[in-house]
């Protein structure tokens, strides 16, 4: 070694979203390469697998310039932090540096892991279960008692679309998603009140996912679709073998607001081939049955034209106020 080398300083960093011992080769070259491997943290979850791998590390917390003198003479040291640094530690190199006093060594920083898209899903699941656990109230609550937000979140996230907004949407998306992680940490309990059979949003991932698989033979399987109507097609025919329905209206939510109830009805009739007359009455309800008809025969949302009406109502409102 060259005494006069001032040596090298590898700040090696994990994603905790990563599972611990997947490293990348150039982390598990250089780890075996150094001349001492330091890490503050008895419990970091890498020193069981650099344990097996041969990998001697230290249990020490230098302070920079212990950092910089171990690494006199040439020396390479890496450093095992946190997925959140070591801001302290770097701080202190950073002032030794620009004190102009000190020979610094060579410093790298070198990801050992990186999060895979998705990867802060899992953050979102663990602080779930937490607050699941600790939070008085969000630890009483249960499918029904939640039934209603997701309603809620749901008509936000549908303004937040039709507003334009994308920080909005950005959030409210946020909102949905935890109207899913949320209900599925229910179910986890398998407690009688919601339900008794427990299942995990693990298991409601993969329900997707093979759900999603099947319906798309033309991306997953032999299948070929070269326009959006041969992928409806595609999706109408697995549907209908999966559901084995009696009626056309079976799985058509009746809670659900009036004209887009009658409109997925009517899209229903439309794509069955069905001649259905539509019901006659007196009131205005059949009057609204029928311009929700025609306009999903059109094309067009009623659900969504309604709403945008309201939206020009509204303004007009907010005019003859003065608030315009």
């Amino acid at each position: 070694m060259n005494a006069e080398d001032p040596g090298r300083i590898v700040l090696l960093t994990a994603s905790h979203r990563v599972a611990p011992g997947l490293l990348s080769w150039p982390a598990w070259q250089t780890l075996h390469a150094a001349d001492r491997v330091l890490c503050a943290e008895r419990d970091n979850p890498q020193l069981p697998y650099l344990r097996e791998a041969g990998v001697t590390v230290e249990h020490v917390a230098p302070t920079a310039q212990e950092l910089v003198d171990a690494c006199a003479g040439g020396r390479s040291v890496v450093l095992l932090t946190s997925g959140e640094g070591s801001p302290a530690l770097t701080d202190g190199l950073a002032r030794l540096a620009g004190s102009g006093r000190v020979r610094m060594p060579d410093l790298e920083l070198l990801p050992g892991s990186y999060d895979l898209p998705g990867a802060r899903f899992l953050d979102l699941v663990q602080i779930m279960d937490r607050i699941r656990i600790e939070c008085p109230w969000t630890s009483q609550k249960t499918h029904k008692g939640l039934a209603k937000y997701a309603i809620e979140e749901a008509y936000e996230l549908v303004e937040a679309i039709e507003d334009g907004d994308r920080d909005e949407l950005r959030e409210e998306l946020g909102d949905v998603l935890l109207q899913v992680v949320f209900h599925a940490r229910i179910a986890e309990e398998g407690r009688p009140e919601d339900g008794a059979e427990p299942f995990s949003v693990d298991d409601v991932a993969a329900t997707l996912v093979e759900k999603l698989i099947h319906r798309h033979p033309h991306v997953f399987g032999d299948e070929t679709a070269e326009t959006p109507q041969d992928v409806h097609a595609h999706w109408l025919r697995t549907k209908a073998v999966e559901k084995q329905r009696d009626s056309v209206t079976d799985g058509v939510p009746l809670g659900q607001p009036g004209l887009a109830l009658a409109a997925k009805l009517a899209g229903r009739v439309r794509t069955a081939g069905l001649d259905v007359a539509l019901p006659t009455g007196d009131g205005i309800g059949y009057e609204l049955l029928a311009l929700a008809v025609r306009a999903e025969q059109d094309g067009i949302d009623p659900e969504a034209a309604l709403r945008a009406a309201g939206r020009a109502y509204r303004d007009a409102i907010r005019a003859a106020e003065g608030n315009g």
